[in-house]
């Protein structure tokens, strides 16, 4: 086998293996605040600037 087909083949499968992480923490992310979203914070008593 050639040196460079081998080098091709490990990139190849090193990226397999990263497009299958992210698409699988992507369809299995953590549910709630934990998973970095805003559903904690409280926006009712911000003044607008403007109104």
């Amino acid at each position: 086998m050639n040196f460079q087909l081998a080098i091709v083949i490990l990139l190849f499968i090193a990226a397999l293996f990263y497009v299958g992480r992210v698409i699988y923490n992507s369809v299995f992310a953590k549910k709630g605040c934990g998973s970095n979203c805003k559903c904690g914070v409280d926006f009712s008593n911000i003044d607008q600037a403007g109104k």
